[in-house]
This record gives structure tokens, sequence and C-alpha cells, in this order.
């Protein structure tokens, strides 16, 4: 037995002897657990990739193509060969292994051969003594091409001569659900675009690579997925994948560009072939040329529901432009097409999507995965049917939320939570921002600087506040989390304990999302050590997988948990037989290995005569391809979020404002509340970004504004108001902790909430985003007195 005295120490009935009471265990689970790297990255301390550097360092540049569609007739390398501090100009030719690549399909040289397929493709890579140099030997390269007519257009690739061997088609995906031709009272169409948007982080791609001893190569890079980057450059180079090894260097943002190869394959070439170390860093231009982007998109739309408002059938076309090669096409085109409905009840639905191969520039990974671009007309058709039936929006999208036990259009039953009428109920409830009467009206806040700010358009003094109107939107979205289809999802990590410090070893790549707290967290949750160590990410561990998909809490939170699991059974086992108490009374606390019969033992005692190591593989619950009928069970868990947006709009001038964005989420189980807050902020700017103002503009398969100059993201002074209406926390079943992942569904529908508020300000259809000034100043059905 044991007992509190006066004087806050422990009695230990069953030794004799008083201790000092232990301090209880800070940093745990559901704690707001501040960021290890936070300070360092604040004051510039955190060293990026872009900050690397070694002895004897050369640095990359790649000459790339300034042609969407050309035969490569001839490449003279002499001239830059002839400058002074070139060691190396490297072309196809001196590609060794497959000089092939790509992260789910190998179809992109590593440098064009015979052909270049969008405006932006590495051609041929150099190394020099000095970035300038660099540079001025890359434009040197002397390159004979020969202009072919691109294909620039998704939809007419279908009909186009193939530009690529693999044709012109990357996926066609079928869903046919209940009965396909199934027909409702009310029906309404609708015809929807979607802009193609930029991760736009901050840190550009950058990276070092040094040849080893042995004939291999060490890179340090910045990325999403460690391990498939080792394999894509050992294929590519002709590597044994255990003569490459990658190390995580800083990572400056990502949000799905860095899961594709882009520097990599050009750092290690070019290290091999100099046996120097290489340093590559794109520039902002460089950058936009060198990622993926998100995909454009065109979509056809038409819901049946009956007259009170419940969802019969659901057609829809979605067409992808993938750009020049696949990347992850097929798998963004999936979530597309299996989310095309929303998150409502649907008995019936005809989907089809198509990924298309264009001249334009490739597209891959970003925030929403597909999703986004499906969320935005799946919910303007729920605001065209509520119009259509005179039922509130929102009342609508009530009447058929969908909940736990509830089948999907693939078929799956949703098995876990599905919190979606509360999510919406929430929103409703919450309060609208104020507005006031007179000058200040529509939250313009009068004519001092203040309410200039305020105003669509800001202190250019503009917009006029009789001129003003706001607007009110609601959407609400459905998102997967992890991979999906069959793919054998997994996770490895590795806890050792020692002198009571817990060393975590996990390839889980920090792009921002905090993961380096949250194993600390999971460490001390389970160990009750104060003291957590992260071993820097690299590929000497199993693969972790990506940092994607809304999948690294469950994934490598799940390998973390069940290593320290494995830990603390060790110690427990050691202790019990070093004391002859079972292991099941026995248990970690706060430091100390404690049992009811009041045994105390101190863990770092414990750990300081032996180490305790545990290293785990950790799978996800098996998922299934879809059949031709696109049915089956191809997700392990979802999660839900709604949004509704504020807009005042000044219709003459097709100037706006977002003036506040709410949201409810399913988020499981909060692990970091501050984390959890900062990604739902994060993840609703992009939406609004992508609603308002973000859109790399390609005219003939050229980008014309790849620079933040042209390419407009918002700033905090464009920035809205971010209300967090309620966090549903509801405990997924089969999840660690019960959490699920939050940074995806925040961008998804905050996009179509604030188009719809602009819509009802404006009464304009508005099926494209991001909305330009002129979709609605020049739109040919605005009414100037409604504005």
């Amino acid at each position: 037995m044991s007992g509190k005295t006066g004087a806050g120490v422990t009695l230990n009935a069953a030794a004799g002897v008083e201790a000092p009471a232990r301090p209880r265990t800070t940093g745990r689970i559901g704690e707001s657990v501040a960021r290890p790297d936070g300070i360092p990255k604040t004051t510039g301390a955190f060293a990026f990739s872009s900050d690397l550097w070694a002895d004897g360092m050369l640095w990359g540049r790649a000459l790339r193509s300034p042609h969407p569609h050309a035969r490569i007739r001839s490449i003279n390398i002499a001239p830059a060969l002839a400058i002074g501090g070139v060691r190396a100009v490297l072309t196809a030719d001196d590609v060794p292994g497959t000089g092939i690549f790509g992260i789910e399909h190998a179809d992109q040289p590593v440098l064009a051969a015979d052909v270049v397929r969008y405006c932006g493709e590495p051609v041929a890579v150099v190394a020099a003594d000095h970035p300038e140099t660099a540079r001025l030997a890359a434009e040197a390269i002397e390159v004979d091409y020969e202009p072919l007519p691109p294909v620039t257009d998704a939809t007419a690739a279908a009909d186009a001569p193939p530009i690529h061997p693999d044709g012109n088609l990357f996926r066609h995906i079928r869903i046919r659900h209940g009965d396909p031709a199934a027909t409702g009272d009310i029906v309404v169409e609708g015809d929807y675009e979607v802009g193609m948007q930029d991760q736009a982080f901050m840190g550009t791609e950058s990276g070092l690579a040094m040849p080893t001893v042995d004939g291999g190569v060490e890179l340090f890079i910045s990325t999403q997925w460690l391990h498939n980057d080792q394999r894509q450059i050992a294929d590519a180079l002709g590597l044994a994948p255990a003569d490459v090894h990658l190390t995580l260097a800083g990572v400056g943002g990502a949000f799905g560009a860095r899961e594709d190869v882009t520097l990599q394959i050009h750092l290690c070439l070019l290290a091999l072939h100099t046996q120097r170390p290489v340093k590559m860093l794109y520039n902002r231009e460089e950058s936009f040329f060198g990622h993926v982007h998100r995909h454009p998109a065109r979509m056809r739309y038409r819901h049946h529901a009956t007259a009170d408002g419940r969802l019969v059938n659901v057609e829809a076309e979605i067409i992808l432009d993938g750009g020049a090669y696949a990347s992850t096409t097929a798998a963004v085109l999936a979530n597309a097409s299996f989310f095309a409905t929303g998150p409502y009840k649907v008995p019936n639905a005809a989907v089809d999507g198509w990924g298309m191969r264009t001249n334009n520039p490739p597209c891959g990974a970003m925030r929403g995965f597909g999703v986004v671009q499906v969320c935005f007309a799946h919910e303007a058709q729920m605001d065209r049917l509520a119009d259509a039936l005179g039922i509130d929006p929102l009342e609508l999208r009530l009447r058929n939320a969908l909940e736990p036990g509830d089948t999907l259009i693939t078929g799956q039953q949703i098995t876990g939570t599905a919190p979606v009428a509360e999510l919406l109920e929430a929103l409703g409830e919450y309060p609208l921002p104020q507005e006031t009467d007179g000058a200040g009206r529509h939250g313009s806040g009068g004519n001092g600087a203040a309410g200039a700010m305020a105003r669509p358009g800001g202190a250019g003094r503009t917009a006029d506040d009789s001129h003003v109107r706001r607007g009110v939107g609601y959407a609400a979205s459905i998102k997967n989390l992890m991979f999906s289809e069959g793919f054998d999802d997994y996770s490895t990590a590795a806890c050792r304990l020692s002198d009571g410090v817990a060393t975590i070893t996990c390839a889980c790549v920090e792009v921002g999302q905090g993961f380096v707290t949250l194993a600390q967290q999971i460490a001390r949750e389970v160990l009750g050590v104060q003291q957590v160590l992260l071993d820097p990410a690299d590929t000497a561990i199993g693969s972790a997988g990506s940092s994607s998909a809304s999948r690294q809490t469950w994934m490598s939170g799940g390998a973390v948990l069940a290593a320290c699991e494995g830990v603390r059974d060790k110690v427990l086992a050691y202790v019990s037989a070093e004391c002859g108490i079972p292991p099941t009374e026995l248990s970690l606390r706060d430091g100390q290995v404690i049992s009811a019969s009041g045994l105390s033992r101190d863990l770092a005692d414990i750990s300081a005569e032996r180490d305790f190591r545990h290293e785990i593989e950790y799978h996800h619950a098996p998922t299934t391809e879809v059949d031709a009928d696109g049915q089956g069970e191809p997700h392990v868990s979802f999660a839900f979020a709604a949004h509704r947006a504020v807009v005042d709009v000044d219709g003459d001038l097709g100037l706006l404002r977002t003036v506040e964005v709410a949201t409810t989420q399913d988020v499981g189980r909060i692990l970091n509340p501050q984390q959890a807050v900062g990604q739902i902020e994060g993840g609703i700017a992009q939406g609004v970004g992508l609603a308002v103002m973000e859109e790399i503009v390609l005219d003939g398969g050229r980008v014309r504004n790849a620079s933040f100059t042209d390419y407009l993201i918002p700033t905090a002074l464009d920035m809205c108001d971010v209300r967090i209406a309620r966090l549903v926390e509801e405990p997924e079943p089969g999840a660690p902790f019960g959490a699920k992942g939050i940074g995806e569904p925040p961008t998804i529908s905050s996009t179509p909430a604030v188009v719809a508020a602009v819509r009802q300000a404006t009464g304009l259809a508005l099926n494209r985003v991001p909305i330009r000034p002129s979709d609605i100043a020049l739109h040919p059905d605005r009414n100037p007195r409604r504005s």
C-alpha cells in the first residue's frame, strides 16, 4: 500500500521508506505541446535543405525546354564545356539505368532524349564551381528543336494523336451504383471547371548529393517520401537501392508537390559523374516548372431528387488534365470519382472519370487530392437543387447527410464515425459576423483606414459601401484517409529506451504537419518518460510511406505507438522476472515502474542496466480494388468537414472580400489542440486562395505567371477570420488513439463555401474557380442594379 503525506511525498509501505513524489510527465496526448522546431524556425536558426553545404561542393543547374511539344534534332554541349569552372554537362546519353522515373508508373525521362512533352522539361544538366557559372553554362547549350503541335485541351486529348508511347489516357474509372437510369421529380444540371493551382510552398526545391567511396551516393533532400525517392533514383541510375542513402533535410512546405521526384536524380547523376558533392537550389521560376500542380478539371453533373429534397440519382463526368506524365493522376482520378457525390446518401449513381495526358505541365498530388475539384461541383449542384426546390441549402444537406452504416457509391459501407449532420447543425447554429449600419455596413468598418482595408479592393478606396452586398454560403465534404485500392500501406518505427530517455526512429517526413511533436507525445503517453529524442529521418530504417493522404497520424503514429508499446512490454517483463510480480500487475507512470502492491522502480535505473528496443512495421486494415463497375471496399476510413463562408462583393467592379470562414470538422480525437487549429487555418487559406485568386495561367502549354508577383496567394491582408464552430471528437475504430488526419478537409469544402457566398451576393452562376473580377463584373447575366 502507499499513501500521501502532508509533505507531498509518496509512502511505499512495502519498502518501508518515503520517496519524493515524481513530477507528472507532461507533453502527452491531448496537450498543446510546442513544436521542437518552432523556435528555430521562428528565429531563422533552423537548417532547411537550401542551407546545405559541403567542402568542394559544385552547383547543379538544369536546362529546360522552352516548348510544350517539340522534337530534339540535336544538342551541342561544347559551348557550355568551354566555360571556365564547368565540371560536367550531361544529356540523356549520359544517364545509366532505365533513365526513366515516376512515383506510380515510370514514364518520364530523367532527361529528354528525342522529344520534349511540356514547357520546362529538363533536357540537360550541368555542374560548375559557382551557381552563376552553372546558369551561364546551361544557357550556352545549343538545342535544335522542331516544334510540334501541342495537345493542351484535356477534352480533345482523347481524339488527338498520342504524344507518348503509353497513349493519352492515364485512366478511365466507371462507377455504376444502384439503378443508374433512376430519375427524380427535380433535375438540375451544371458544367464546372477548376483551374490549375500551385502548392506555393515557401522553400523551393533543393538538395545536396555526395558520392560514397563504395560507388553509391548519399542524398540530403527535402521530400515527402524518402523510400520512394530512393527506389526511383536507384532504378533510373542503375544502382542497387542499398547504394542510395537518403537523409531528410529541412522541408520548407510541401502540400503534395514534393511527393514526386524533381531534382533528386539530377543531383545524384551529377555527383556520381563528377565524384564531387553537388548542390541544386531552384529559384521560384524553376520551382513552378519543376514540380507537379493540382489537376485542372472539367466536370458535368446532373442531380435527380424527390420533391421533398431526397437525392435519387447523381450522374457525373469528370475530366482531369494530368499534363505530360503520369505522376499520381490515376489515384487522384480515383478519389475524384469515388467521392463525386459528396457526403450524402445517393442510392443510384453513374460516374465516369478520365485522366488525360496533355502537353501541359505535369499534375499530381496536392492537398485534397482530387476531392477538391469534385467538391466544388457537387456543392454547387446542391445549391442549385435547393434553389429549384425552394429549400434552405443547409436543410437540403441535412436531409441527405451520410450516417454510419450508409453505403457509398462504391458499395462500401461506412463502418466508422460519420457525424455529417452534427457538423452541419453546429455550423448553422454558429453566429454570423455582425453587420453594422450606415457607412460601415456589410462589415466595411467605415471610411477610416481600417474601414478602407475591410472593403473589397482594400485601401485603394475602389469599392463604395452602397455597392457592396454580403453573401453567405455553405459546403460539406468527405475525404478518404490514407492510401486506397488495395495498396499495402505501412510504416516502420523503432523505439529505444536507455537511461530513461526514449529515442524514436522513423522515416516519416516532417513537412510541417507536426509529426515531430506527435511522436514525442506518443512516447511520453506510453512510456511515461519526459525526455524523448527523434533520430533523423533516413532510409536506414524501413519505409514510413509518404507524408500525404492524411495518413501519417494514423500510420506512422500507429507505428510509433506499437514500437513504444513493445518497449513497455519488454520493460515490464524484465521487472516481472526480477521481482516476481506478473506483468499484468505492473505499469509505467511518470518515469517509474509501479504496481498495486507498492513496487516503485525508477525507469532510468532500469534502462541504465540494459537497453530496451522494439521495431515494428505497422499496417492498416486491408482494402480492395474496385471492379469494372467501380464497386468494392477501396478505403480504410473517412473524414468529414463543413464550412460556412461570409463574403462581401462589389458587383460593379467584380471585387470581393472574404469576411469569415467558419468550420466544423470530424477529427476523431484531438491529439494536439494547437496543431489542430494550425492545420485548419492553413488549409482554409489554401481553399480561399483557390476560390478567389490562385491559378497557374497557361497559354498554349506555356506557364505565364511563374512567380509570386503574378501567381497570387492570400497574404495576411487577404486572409479572412477563421472561426472553429465545433470539432467533433468521436474516436475512430481502429485508429491510434481514435484520431483522424486533420490537414486535408479544411481545404476541400472551404472553396465551394466561398463561391456559394459570392453566388448568393450576386445571383450569378459562377461555375469556375478561381473567380476572376471579370467573371462577376462582366457576367452576361449580371443585373447592375442588384449589385
